[in-house]
């Protein structure tokens, strides 16, 4: 069994703010205390390497003095152009602290790099007049001309220190907001979730008078919202579907099986000795083990088509002989309820390809559909047009079915008027079953109604596609 996590949404909001916040506060800590003084000499060999681009760049230029003393002034470095012979063929005007410009008794360096043949060096050096450290870079720019650009490292411990001092009152006040402002979006965020969650376990438990509302500026909570007001609504429709099919299915066990009993009872006990009485309420229990047959057959076919345990068997077959022979089989009503049938085909031959005793009992289960509501007239009628593929409509002229009713109406039991009643033919679930078979072969399929003229159900069969006679 899985355990459930102790923390609430509410806490593990307000937690990951704080480890974010103290992360930040983190990063603060090490780069403007730990890492301040590399970062500082990182910036002036920087500056000393941009300069020296440009006295590279502009070293024939006419101005090259105007130009190489702004960039000096700029950052703050000294420059100094000597020969071979270490005579000084140019000196920036900018003598800041720590330049060493000049300065020939420290210029050991300069000896090293002539001889060195590099193009390019770093030295970190020790002024001894200031007592701190001074970054030089040596440029070679042709084979008799040098370039020497220095600048100096101050000593930033005190900044440090005054930094270090910020980030303590900093990180101090940083907490007691964070603690604040975690606290209240947390509970901004999880207040409607919690809401939310609440009526969801009430909706479990079967209260559907429930609602979800959130009022938020987070579109994913208020798309959870609208979402599980959706399900509550198809929830509640099905749960009424359960209980109509629950209670249709009893009265239609419980009207055979109490004619049945009574029937037998009346042979029993009334008839025993009148073999016609007796027979006629044989048929009579006969014809309701019949109707109950046909409800637990139509029940079992409808759970396997839903569970995908058949498998359709394809094969060519002609449309309309299977039709004619579907209407023949009411040929008593016809004779003892004046019901019509009429059926309208452009052809005297349909070659379809399809599961032949699937589609039998789409026709069949439709057939019984339009003649338990068809209208006074007692008029059905089957009509298949070819136009494009092959359309299959079913007509009644009954008094047809209100537009919201539509979407459910191939729900098993669906009736828009809640009393049940008898079928004159079938068991109520055929179009369950119709809908069940259509969907397994991909067939299109639908209804049309309107109100007092009557109802159009209708499913399309693609056409065969025609193979060559000849080939190539």
């Amino acid at each position: 069994m899985l355990k459930m996590k102790k923390n609430s949404l509410n806490r593990e909001i307000w937690k990951y703010f704080l480890l974010f916040s103290i992360l930040i506060l983190g990063f603060l800590w090490t780069f403007q205390v730990l890492f301040l003084n590399k970062y500082y000499k990182y910036i002036k060999i920087k500056d000393i390497k941009k300069v020296a681009s440009i006295i590279s760049k502009e070293q024939q230029n006419t101005d090259f003095d105007t130009i190489v003393n702004k960039a000096s002034f700029d950052r703050s470095v000294c420059v100094e152009v000597i020969d071979q012979s270490y005579s000084s063929i140019y000196t920036s005007s900018f003598l800041g602290k720590g330049c060493f410009t000049g300065k020939e008794n420290q210029a050991t360096y300069k000896y090293r790099f002539i001889n060195s043949g590099l193009r390019e060096a770093t030295y970190e050096l020790i002024n001894k007049e200031f007592d701190n450290e001074t970054l030089v870079l040596a440029v070679r720019l042709n084979n008799n001309k040098y370039a020497f650009i220095n600048t100096s490292i101050d000593p930033i411990d005190s900044t440090v220190d005054i930094l270090r001092g910020q980030l303590i009152i900093i990180t101090f006040i940083v907490l007691i907001l964070s603690f604040v402002i975690a606290y209240f979006i947390s509970n901004y965020i999880s207040r409607p979730i919690i809401k939310i969650n609440k009526a969801a376990k009430r909706l479990a438990n079967g209260e559907f008078d429930v609602s979800f509302c959130s009022n938020t500026n987070i579109r994913e909570i208020n798309e959870l919202a609208e979402t599980l007001n959706y399900t509550k609504k198809e929830l509640s429709k099905t749960e009424e579907l359960r209980r109509d099919l629950l209670a249709n299915v009893s009265h239609d066990l419980k009207t055979p099986l109490t004619m049945i009993k009574a029937y037998a009872e009346m042979s029993r006990d009334l008839h025993a000795k009148k073999p016609k009485k007796r027979e006629e309420n044989m048929n009579i229990i006969i014809s309701e083990v019949d109707r109950l047959t046909l409800l637990v057959n139509d029940i079992l076919a409808l759970s396997k088509m839903q569970s995908n345990i058949e498998v359709l068997k394809y094969e060519e077959f002609d449309l309309i002989v299977m039709i004619e022979d579907i209407i023949k089989k009411y040929q008593i009503l016809q004779e003892t309820e004046n019901y019509y049938f009429e059926f309208i085909h452009p052809m005297k031959e349909i070659i379809v390809r399809a599961d032949r005793e699937k589609i039998a009992q789409v026709i069949y289960n439709l057939v019984n559909n339009a003649i338990n509501y068809t209208g006074d007239d007692k008029r059905v009628t089957v009509r298949v047009d070819t136009t494009k593929d092959i359309l299959v409509e079913i007509i009644d002229t009954g008094k047809g079915i209100k537009k919201d009713d539509l979407p459910y109406i191939w729900d098993k039991y669906y009736k828009s008027a809640k009393k049940h009643k008898r079928n004159v033919i079938g068991t109520g679930i055929g179009l369950s079953i119709v809908k069940s078979i259509l969907i397994k072969h991909k067939f299109n399929y639908g209804v049309k109604s309107k109100r007092k003229k009557g109802t159009i159900f209708y499913f399309v069969i693609p056409k065969i596609e025609k193979k060559d006679d000849f080939k190539n």
